[in-house]
């Protein structure tokens, strides 16, 4: 079954690209990848520009409203997301356990649904 992990952070806490903060992070992701890659189970994964190149759409009584940024204002916002293929749950939970955002932030875990390709 395919998982979703929704890869949460703190932008306002991420390191400064080209520290060493960053290059350990970027190292941590590597490792938890890389095993994932070998396992076999990862599908996907890759980060997310930051909050402020996001743009919110809303349709309201037929009105199409467009506004600058994230939907809401919260402390943790969406950094990222891996798709994996594992046999349960609980496999999906192992390795979302290995992900860095974990241990940083939080890591979502949502079942795929298998729905058909419509034609």
């Amino acid at each position: 079954m395919r998982y979703l992990y929704l890869l949460n952070s703190f932008e306002n806490a991420l390191p400064a690209p080209g520290s060493e903060e960053a290059e350990a992070m970027e190292k941590a992701w590597g490792v938890a990848t890389d095993a994932m890659r070998a396992a076999g189970v990862l599908i996907d994964c890759a980060p997310l520009a930051p909050t402020t190149a996001s743009t919110t759409v809303r349709v309201r009584d037929g009105e199409t409203l467009i506004t600058d940024g994230p939907a809401a204002e919260i402390k943790e916002h969406l950094g990222g997301y891996a798709i994996v293929n594992c046999a349960d749950l609980d496999e999906a939970l192992r390795w979302a356990a290995t992900v860095p955002a974990a241990t940083d932030a939080s890591v979502i875990v949502r079942p795929i649904v298998d729905v058909e390709a419509r034609t």
